[in-house]
């Protein structure tokens, strides 16, 4: 029989089974003769022991190293060559381990591992789905183990580097929305201090038309020309409009490069004490313009205090969650156009795509309060009414590298890190719970004594 080689276990998994092992078909009935199994082990040398069978079910295991140990003894071969096995068995009897097949190659060695130093390397049995027995080395199990741990310690750093990665990129793209902002700033505020100045000339200058008028010198016939011809009525309608629309755009660039000079501080050195309902809304205006096809943001505030906490990257849980909820509503409102045929009358029951923000302060936010460390804590709510997370997926959801969106759309890093920034930067809580065809609530708990590190 051929041993295993190295090609088998090069290609082991994280979740490789007992079945991915070399197994060894090494069973002999109890009944016979040591002598029958003496042939067996100098003609498989590699052979790590026997499973003893009586009517087909395993009775146990002699390895090859106890099997020569009693045969070593004084008279051994006398006593037992011509004598059924389970006479050498029942003198060399030990604890037989068996595993089904389907068993974690991790989880076997776990379980090995607890064994005592005297069966520590004793092979182990494996049970496989067709009821048939199987033998497997102790030294492949470790040898497996240790593939699987090189596997995992590669898949670490390569997690790690690729967070160092994103939280670079974050940073790079701080100091870039900062830097833009700077930049943006300027000239609108250039810009909003003249449309003010304009506004008030604009009025002066109508106000001395209006003298003009009253002093009928405005009716003189070139006048009365010129007036007619650009429209002189509409103009003086029209010219403050056009001004005070100009500066609500001013304000609203303004409020757009402060949101994201404030999302900018990615790696915040000092945590402070922050409106969490300005951060919310700040991220709501960098997002306005995915939130402007169809999907409504319901406003639930609660009272909140200040809370110290890092701002920045609070800003990027939001931003992930939010564009989370949003990217499942946009999905569902491609599935129901895709679904319809031809248009149909309005329907004042049909689905309304909304996101509903909910913030509150709670004392019981569902765990036992006085062994986490806070008596009160802030609840953020990010609801949605999206198409929901299948069950089979949610338990894996805060995995790193795990996504469900196509190449290109999703990293699988958001709320991994998302979870991160909650649970170990601010000593909080991120949970969820979903229903198909109903939607998902992401729910962030910080405590209001919060010890940010």
């Amino acid at each position: 029989m051929t041993p295993p080689t190295l090609a088998l276990i090069s290609d082991l998994q994280l979740g490789s089974t007992l079945a991915d092992l070399w197994l060894y078909d090494a069973a002999i009935e109890v009944n016979c003769p040591s002598q029958s199994a003496k042939v067996r082990f100098e003609q498989e040398p590699l052979l790590p022991g026997l499973i003893l069978l009586e009517q087909g079910q395993c009775l146990g295991i002699v390895s090859r190293q106890r099997f020569f140990e009693c045969l070593s003894r004084p008279f051994g071969q006398e006593i037992f060559l011509r004598r059924p096995l389970q006479v050498l068995y029942r003198f060399a009897e030990t604890d037989c381990l068996l595993l089904r097949s389907d068993t974690p190659i991790v989880q076997a060695a776990r379980q090995i591992l607890g064994r005592s130093p005297e069966t520590l390397y004793e092979p182990i049995v494996v049970s496989l789905s067709n009821g048939e027995y199987r033998l497997l080395d102790t030294q492949q199990l470790f040898i497996a183990q240790s593939r699987i741990h090189e596997l995992a310690t590669q898949l670490l750093q390569e997690q790690t580097q690729a967070q160092m990665i994103q939280t670079e990129k974050l940073s790079t793209l701080g100091r870039m929305l900062a830097g833009v902002a700077h930049e943006v700033l300027n000239p609108v505020n250039f810009i909003k201090g003249n449309v003010d100045f304009l506004t008030g000339y604009v009025q002066d200058l109508l106000r001395l038309i209006k003298t003009y008028d009253a002093a009928d010198v405005g009716q003189i016939p070139e006048v009365l020309a010129i007036r007619d011809e650009i429209d002189f009525d509409y103009i003086e309608k029209d010219a403050l409009k056009i001004l005070n629309s100009m500066a609500m755009g001013v304000e609203r660039l303004t409020a757009l490069v402060g949101s994201l000079r404030n999302f900018s501080h990615m790696q915040d050195d000092v945590a402070q004490a922050t409106d969490l309902h300005t951060c919310i809304d700040n991220t709501l205006l960098i997002l306005n313009n995915r939130l402007k096809y169809g999907i409504s943001v319901d406003r639930q505030y609660g009272d909140l205090p200040p809370i110290k906490c890092y701002a920045g990257q609070l800003s990027q849980v939001f931003m992930n969650l939010i564009t989370n909820a949003i990217d499942a509503l946009t999905d569902r409102q491609d599935v129901l156009k895709a679904a319809r045929s031809q248009p149909a009358p309005p329907n004042p029951n049909s689905w309304q795509p909304t996101i509903t923000l909910i913030t509150a302060v709670v004392a019981d936010p569902g765990f036992d309060s006085r062994t986490e460390g806070s008596p009160a804590w802030i609840s953020i709510r990010i609801i949605d009414n999206g198409p929901g997370i299948p069950t089979a997926i949610q338990g894996r959801i805060f995995e790193t590298f795990f996504t469900t969106k196509p190449i290109g759309k999703g990293t699988g890093l958001g709320l991994a890190i998302s979870h991160q920034i909650v649970t170990q930067k601010h000593q909080g809580h991120l949970r969820f719970q979903s229903t198909l065809g109903t939607g998902t609530e992401f729910e962030i708990l910080l405590p209001l004594d919060v010890d940010t590190r």
